[in-house]
């Protein structure tokens, strides 16, 4: 119950459904509530389908180009540091979805699934968590309905934005992010550090 929960807890800290907020607000600004509605709903559908096919087809690309489990650790933690870098000192999720919003006709695919919620580090971080020479079937399985429990919650939040943010505020927005940030870029750490020394135990 306690790997679950911790699972639930990392994985709602790189999709960041709180940090997405400002990005649907803006990008649904000039829509009427049952059209904002339709896509919250379609953008955590769409999202969750991009997740799903990394988790499927992922393994595939790795093993057809021989990448090395600990190569795959240890470049993937790196790619998720650095990514957790932009979200702690950088503009912020928020800011940097918001300003590249050029096209309010089609912003269901993008930037609300993609890159907001179905982000890089999404898709690296649900990748490494089922890699078949370190998880089990089950223990995919697991990984998988959390993810959709996770992107559930999303589309909850996207559904009720107006509300929450002004209840948290854009600063608690924001903080809010830069503490997924930090979590985030823990575990991109802790992935590095297990690439670097199974490589040199099996050296």
């Amino acid at each position: 119950m306690a790997e679950i929960l911790t699972t639930v807890f990392f994985i709602f800290a790189v999709i960041d459904p709180i940090g997405t907020i400002p990005v649907y607000l803006e990008a649904t600004k000039e829509f009427d509530i049952i059209h904002k509605k339709k896509i919250a709903i379609r953008a955590s559908i769409m999202a969750f389908l991009i997740l799903l096919f990394f988790i499927v087809i992922g393994q595939v690309i790795l093993d057809g180009m021989e990448v090395s489990l600990d190569a795959f650790q240890i470049s993937g933690g790196v790619i998720l540091f650095l990514f957790a870098l932009t979200m702690i000192f950088g503009e912020g999720k928020p800011e940097q979805e918001k300003n590249r919003i050029t096209d309010y006709k089609h912003v269901t695919i993008f930037p609300i699934a993609i890159p907001s919620l179905a982000s890089p580090g999404a898709i690296m971080a649900v990748v490494l968590m089922t890699n078949n020479q370190i998880y089990s079937i089950k223990e995919q399985a697991i990984t998988t309905f959390v993810v959709l429990i996770v992107i559930g919650i999303t589309c909850l939040t996207l559904l009720t934005a107006n509300y929450l943010q002004k209840l948290i505020g854009s600063y608690g927005i924001t903080v809010l992010s830069k503490i997924m940030g930090l979590i985030l870029a823990s575990y991109a750490i802790q992935s590095i550090l297990s690439g670097i020394s199974n490589y040199f135990i099996n050296f």
